[in-house]
């Protein structure tokens, strides 16, 4: 390559050519002038809610080849502007890890290995398990006669990312089966 040619690609003779505050095309290589955001290759991008904290912060989810590609903060997020905390910006990892489980995992009483359930039968024992527990918790009335029709042995916990039609399902749910022991983590 001639010298002249290697000096003018010097970046102080860049920025005496139109940008003296070394902002644009001063500071950018052959190689940086080639890069494209990872986001760039998407196929479409969903609109989504961190699932870490109560916070609620916006995030934009781009998806290539049907899988997740990328995760970053929504930008017309009121709550977070686009910010993500460190949490949310691993958030990736949530969806794609290797390590992530996708089967339902059981270790049965006083068993010392963890085995594998189909869904429905997971399903099916834990629907058991809240009715027998319903069933033999299941107050009527108080000392003094007053209508109590609830069970304290079973609590429920949700989550601060369910949204309002989701959080009014899961009272409703919790209601109908009489449990008043309800909270979440949004609270805390």
């Amino acid at each position: 390559m001639p010298l002249a040619k290697l000096i003018g690609r010097w970046p102080l003779l860049r920025q005496a050519d139109g940008d003296p505050l070394a902002l644009g095309k001063a500071v950018q290589s052959e190689r940086t002038q080639k890069l494209r955001p990872r986001t760039a290759e998407a196929e479409h991008v969903v609109q989504s809610i961190c699932p870490y904290c109560a916070v609620g912060c916006g995030q934009l989810v781009f998806v290539r080849d049907g899988k997740v590609d990328q995760i970053e903060g929504d930008p017309d997020s009121p709550i977070s502007r686009g910010r993500l905390c460190p949490k949310g910006a691993a958030s990736k990892s949530l969806v794609t890890s290797p390590l992530r489980l996708d089967k339902v995992r059981y270790r049965r009483p006083y068993g010392t290995e963890w085995e594998e359930l189909e869904l429905d039968e997971a399903m099916e024992m834990i629907a058991d398990r809240v009715i027998e527990t319903r069933r033999s918790t299941w107050e009527d009335a108080d000392e003094q006669g007053n209508r109590l029709a609830r069970t304290m042995g079973i609590a429920m916990l949700g989550g601060a990312t369910l949204d309002n039609e989701e959080n009014y399902l899961i009272k409703k749910l919790a209601m109908g089966l009489g449990i008043v022991q309800v909270e979440n983590q949004a609270r805390i």
